[in-house]
């Protein structure tokens, strides 16, 4: 299954570690329209979203949802998406 990774923290916080795989896009630019890193992504694919508490990546995901797509995980954080997914 295709499944995207996205860190909303940072760049600074990306560059220090991330989740293997992870893409690093700013909480604005998803506010501001479907994010170019996601713009060719099928509605469909898995999309996990992570920051530090959850807050940032569940505000994502709504906002995500109301662009179309139709499978986003919440991950938390970068050791839960972790453990969970890698």
């Amino acid at each position: 299954m295709d499944r995207i990774i996205v860190d909303l923290r940072s760049p600074l916080e990306y560059k220090i570690g991330h989740a293997k795989g992870a893409i690093n896009i700013s909480p604005m630019d998803i506010m501001n329209g479907v994010p170019k890193q996601l713009a060719d992504v099928a509605k469909d694919t898995e999309v996990i979203l992570y920051c530090i508490s959850g807050a940032r990546s569940n505000t994502a995901t709504h906002i995500l949802r109301q662009y179309g797509f139709t499978n986003l995980v919440n991950g938390v954080n970068k050791e839960q998406v972790k453990a969970r997914y890698l």
